[in-house]
């Protein structure tokens, strides 16, 4: 009985320690809608017994996690709404991990002639021109925020768009969602894009312009500002982000023989 009582202790005392190996990372919709999380969370829990608990928004939304200390740290794709986040004191530091490509999908038909564009710019003003249903996501994410960056860069404001302009304030994946049923335009990011189930008549238009580069960082969340963070645990698993092991895994993720991301981490 006696031993029975310690192994039941012990086991306890192992379960309590396991719990307390947890944290939580906001994560933007696309990086979660890629699928790379279900490969990268089971290896991070074998390596560092970490239990990584996800948060799936916009990076907006996870700034603002972050900036409560709702969360340990972020992985987030908007560089400068990450340094504004930086320069209020809310995040020790901005790590850069991998990066893809924002491109734009729509019908395989393309009345507004996307494929054809010059340069991103112009294929949003190929939209515009030909008032096509266009699906943004409107919710503050990285996404949305480069595409009303793009629409500024073509000259255009979607604040005097028509109807054919839709902002559904939803995810990446509930966005392209909507493009599909109404046969419409969007911008994604590509692994997203690659990932989706959905796609119907839908089909990629138009990528390899420099300014849809997409850059991921991860960003733990200052302790000085909130002392309850579990900066530790961030620290570590920053560590296993730019690892050897995670740079593989990472840069091995395919989806029908397609490359979703690229590691572009500093040692």
């Amino acid at each position: 009985m006696k031993h029975l009582i310690i192994a039941a202790v012990a086991s306890m005392a192992m379960a309590t320690a396991a719990l307390a190996e947890e944290m939580k990372m906001a994560v933007t919709t696309s990086f979660h809608n890629s699928g790379l999380a279900e490969v990268l969370l089971p290896e991070i829990k074998n390596d560092l017994g970490l239990d990584v608990q996800l948060l799936v928004v916009g990076t907006g939304q996870a700034l603002r996690l972050g900036e409560a200390g709702d969360v340990d740290a972020i992985l987030v794709h908007s560089k400068k709404a990450e340094e504004t986040f930086l320069a209020g004191g809310y995040g020790t530091h901005r790590r850069e991990i991998m990066y893809n490509d924002f491109v734009f999908i729509g019908p395989k038909a393309d009345p507004a002639g996307v494929s054809g564009a010059a340069d991103a710019a112009n294929a949003l003003q190929k939209i515009a021109g030909a008032e096509t249903a266009f699906v943004s996501r409107g919710d503050d994410s990285g996404t949305h925020k480069k595409e009303l960056s793009l629409w500024a860069s073509a000259g255009l404001d979607p604040e005097g768009f028509g109807d054919w302009y839709r902002a559904v304030g939803a995810g990446m994946g509930a966005a392209l969602n909507t493009a599909s049923g109404m046969d419409g335009y969007i911008m994604s990011d590509r692994a997203s894009w690659l990932n989706f189930g959905n796609k119907g008549g839908l089909a990629l238009l138009f990528a390899g312009d420099p300014v849809l580069f997409n850059q991921y960082a991860y960003i733990p969340v200052n302790p000085e500002k909130h002392g309850h963070v579990k900066n530790s645990l961030a620290v570590q698993l920053e560590a296993w982000l730019v690892s050897d092991k995670a740079q593989e895994l990472i840069n091995d993720y395919q989806i029908n023989g397609e490359t979703l991301f690229v590691f572009n981490a500093k040692q």
